[in-house]
Formats: structure tokens, sequence, C-alpha cells
């Protein structure tokens, strides 16, 4: 089993948030911790993880409503784990109808719980392989040479800025490829507080890119993961 995979652990109670996030990175997975559903989806806007441990009682949204939620409006196709103290079969039976993946009752041994994550995880089929794009590429009426960062139509060079230049490198370099905020700032040599600038680029790159920016038809965001760049004619 991999030691990279990303653990995202929704958990109210401070204190086993922490022991879960300390336990789990102690097995060798990156834990990001949110202590309630909207720090959850503030979270999953930001980050790419690869399985989620989700407490069902927790105030306002709960655990089953979140997933529930994240599963019909299509965002979120990662495994999750529910953690419970309610242990019946009906509240088993809630949670895998509302599109978990895995069920826990509390109190529970932590070690059951990292068997139960790796379970999960060799049951995602491996990412297929991506081809690192090196040649140009056509973005409609305009191409982009991702080796020297520059877009040119008909007309001749499009001016870019250098944060516009170096995010459509990123893109153009994975094709057809959704590139989460956290991938993008690494490849901008950005910290974690560049989301909001990335965000901000995008949208200024749409503008010399899109013929309409509201409606793209090749930077596209993926709700909930990131970006993706769709080039083509």
């Amino acid at each position: 089993m991999p030691e990279d995979h990303h653990i995202l652990v929704v958990e109210d109670d401070p204190r086993l948030r922490e022991r879960l996030a300390r336990y789990l990175t102690g097995e060798g997975f990156r834990v990001t911790a949110a202590a309630d559903a909207a720090e959850a989806r503030k979270q999953l806007r930001a980050i790419d993880p690869d399985l989620m441990v989700l407490d069902v009682m927790m105030p306002g949204e709960n655990g089953l409503d979140l997933t529930a939620s994240l599963r019909q409006e299509k965002q979120l196709d990662l495994p999750i784990l529910l953690l419970t103290a309610r242990g019946a079969p009906e509240d088993r039976i809630a949670g895998f109808e509302a599109g978990a993946d895995d069920y826990l009752g509390k109190p529970f041994e932590p070690r059951e719980l990292v068997l139960r994550i790796k379970a999960l995880l060799r049951r995602v089929p491996p990412a297929p392989a991506v081809e690192v794009q090196t040649g140009p590429v056509r973005i409609g009426g305009a191409e982009f040479d991702p080796e020297r960062g520059e877009l040119r139509d008909a007309d001749g060079p499009i001016r870019l800025t250098g944060g516009e230049a170096a995010l459509l490198t990123a893109l153009a370099r994975k094709p057809n490829e959704v590139l989460s905020r956290e991938d993008i700032a690494e490849a901008l040599g950005m910290d974690d507080s560049g989301e909001r600038a990335i965000d901000v680029q995008v949208v200024r790159l749409r503008r010399k890119i899109e013929a309409d920016p509201r409606e793209p038809r090749f930077l596209h965001t993926v709700r909930g993961r990131g970006y993706i760049l769709k080039p083509g004619v």
C-alpha cells in the first residue's frame, strides 16, 4: 500500500480528531482534519483526498447529510468511511443508503480503522498514467506552446502575464486531467495561501482563451476538485 495516500478526517470532537490525525500520520498517511461539514467542504475545494473518514453525529450538517449531498451533487467519488456511536443495523443501512462505503462504530480500535481504510483504498482502481504534454496545444483558434509559455492566434501573440502563462503551462502539460488547487499551487511555486490567487488567475485566463468566459469550453471548473483544460478546436 503506498504511503502517500491523503485522508480527510472530519470529526467534531477535538481530542478524537487530534488522536486520529496523529495515529493515521504515524501509519504513513497524509492527513487533513476538519471540525465540521462546513470546514470539510472548504477543504474539498482545496485538496483532492483519496478517502474521507467522516463522523456521523456532528452539529449542523451531520455526516449522513453531507455524504448524501456530495454524492447527489456528484462532487465526490472517493471512498467515505463513516464513524458513529450509533451502530444499530438501521443506522448502518442509512449510512450506506446515503452513499458511504464503510461504517465503523465507536468506540473502535485504531488498528481496525487503518485496516478498513486500506481495504477501501485497494478497491479504488489506479488512475491511468497521464503523459505530460510537451508540444503545442490547440485551444480553439489559438495555440499554446508550453515550452515557451506563448499563446498565439491567427493575429499573432496573445499577451499573457507571468501568472497566466504559468497557470496555462501547468494545465497544458496535463490536458484532460483534473488538477487540484494544491497541484497548481505546487506547480506555480505557491504555498497553500495561494488558493484565491489561483482562482483569480483562472478568471483572467478565461478572458483570453474563451469566447464566453461565463460558459467556458476549454478551461473547466470541476467542483470540489480543481480545474481541467480540455483542448480542442
